[in-house]
């Protein structure tokens, strides 16, 4: 089959197949997206999401809708992330300089509106992104010879009244 790849490397389930569909991926990225919130580290989770919706936005897969006010800002009172629509699902990623001047405002982000369910494994999800935009997760950052690993060093008690030396 033209354009499918066989993704499931976890023995206990079996392989499917699982096109580049637009669907699919916006499957992959509300699912990446979902355990990113959670995650211990969630820097590459949410580094695919947002990789991976910039690539469906450029090959116009997904449209970017307008802005919607943060339901968690940062060090600001207001701060705006653009909804991106995608399939059936929608998404927020950090605007642009330009996405405050090309996109309407949409004021608060309406809480009734739900993405719909995705039965796919983050997995799966994750080799799919993965080969949808060629991110590896375990790309080395380049090292800084600034930061050195500092090694343990065992304390020195003296007796009190003793001088360190």
């Amino acid at each position: 089959m033209k354009g499918e790849q066989m993704l499931n490397h976890d023995p206990k389930h079996p392989q499917k197949n699982l096109g580049l569909t637009i669907e699919n991926l916006a499957q992959a990225v509300f699912i990446v997206n979902r355990h990113a919130k959670t995650a211990p580290n969630p820097k590459f989770l949410y580094k695919l999401k947002q990789e991976s919706l910039k690539k469906l936005i450029n090959e116009g897969k997904a449209r970017k809708v307008g802005l919607h006010f943060s339901e968690h800002p940062r060090n600001s009172q207001q701060q705006s992330d653009v909804l991106v629509e995608c399939g059936r699902y929608t998404f927020h990623i950090p605007p642009t300089k330009s996405d405050f001047h090309d996109l309407p405002h949409l004021g608060k982000l309406d809480g009734s509106v739900r993405n719909p369910k995705a039965a796919l494994s983050l997995t799966m999800a994750k080799a799919l992104l993965q080969s949808y935009t060629g991110i590896s997760e375990f790309e080395n950052p380049p090292s800084n010879p600034q930061k050195k690993q500092r090694t343990y060093q065992k304390p020195i008690f003296k007796k009190l009244g003793e001088r360190y030396s």
